[in-house]
């Protein structure tokens, strides 16, 4: 079994909401093989926690008003730290940079097929190793001065 049609018109369109909003790392998984449950996963990131609200907003807003889809669950709303929207076709994960590296959810998934997404997604990935190596960089300028 492979994801329907509709799951992955959902993915897509959630995966261009996320990279609209600057999220690291966007990656999808066709998980219908593995889970009776739901047919993908699209998993994103940022590093701080008012751009992980940001983010799982806009993917909300854009499935409503363009593919008529509203969650049946949202999750992790208030810590902003690991935001799930359940839509059963699809599950989307938000996660604050730091969840994302602990938590490792590509490690779980990596056997399942990947979900080609719109380029301004795949653009994403590796921005989590981007922003970290600025900050060390700021943290090591902002030491110096000290």
């Amino acid at each position: 079994m492979t994801a329907t049609d509709r799951s992955i018109e959902l993915i897509r369109a959630a995966a261009q909401a996320a990279a609209d909003k600057l999220a690291h790392d966007v990656i999808a998984y066709d998980v219908s093989d593995v889970l009776s449950i739901t047919d993908a996963f699209l998993l994103a990131s940022a590093p701080n926690d008012r751009q992980v609200k940001s983010i799982v907003d806009e993917i909300e807003e854009r499935l409503l008003k363009d593919l008529g889809a509203k969650p049946v669950r949202r999750e992790g709303d208030r810590d902003a730290r690991w935001v799930l929207l359940d839509y059963v076709d699809i599950v989307v994960h938000v996660q604050h940079s730091e969840e994302r590296v602990f938590y490792a959810l590509e490690r779980l998934w990596k056997d399942c097929p990947e979900i080609a997404l719109p380029e301004d997604a795949v653009a994403t990935r590796g921005k989590a190793d981007e922003h970290a190596r600025m900050q060390s960089a700021e943290a090591g300028v902002d030491g110096d001065l000290s």
